[in-house]
């Protein structure tokens, strides 16, 4: 597959051009050679702890180099619960984790919350309010330590009640 058929079939919405590290595109035609397809130029792989690969990480056309699936990014360490909580920035977003604190001398627990960057890969649609897993990887930016793995619940609207444990 040529450069340019590449480049026509991989999203190429950025400023650099887009392509997968493990994939050479400059590879030489051979005259009556059947050119390979886009699913043999795409590269993917699984995240391993029991969670399946999204159908459109597989079918995709994007590149990113932080996905789990289609980048150089290992899953590793903690997998962590959150509700999101903004959908704001590109390809991040911030899931709130609620959790309760037991205070000794009261006797009682006070409810506290942490709210963590997580990077989403574009083979999710996500809104506010979703409940996410995510998985920790190596830094990916100056706050971002872990990776979207899958949406455990969907739910619509912004949700800014305790829902407990």
């Amino acid at each position: 597959m040529s450069t340019a058929a590449v480049a026509a079939a991989v999203e190429q919405n950025q400023r650099a051009f887009q392509k997968q590290d493990c994939i050479f595109v400059g590879k030489k035609r051979v005259l009556g050679k059947k050119s390979a397809g886009l699913r043999d130029s795409l590269y993917f792989k699984q995240v391993g702890l029991g969670i399946k690969t999204p159908r459109t990480a597989i079918e995709g056309t994007y590149v990113d180099k932080k996905c789990p699936w289609t980048g150089n990014v290992h899953i590793r360490g903690k997998l962590i619960t959150g509700v999101i909580k903004t959908t704001k920035m590109k390809n991040t977003l911030i899931i709130r984790k609620d959790y309760l604190h037991y205070i000794k001398k009261y006797n009682r627990f006070e409810k506290r919350h942490k709210n963590t960057p997580v990077h989403v890969s574009p083979a999710f649609r996500v809104k506010p309010g979703d409940e996410i897993l995510a998985g920790q990887c190596r830094p990916l930016s100056k706050t971002v330590r872990f990776n979207m793995l899958k949406v455990i619940r969907a739910a619509g609207g912004d949700k800014k009640g305790f829902s407990g444990m």
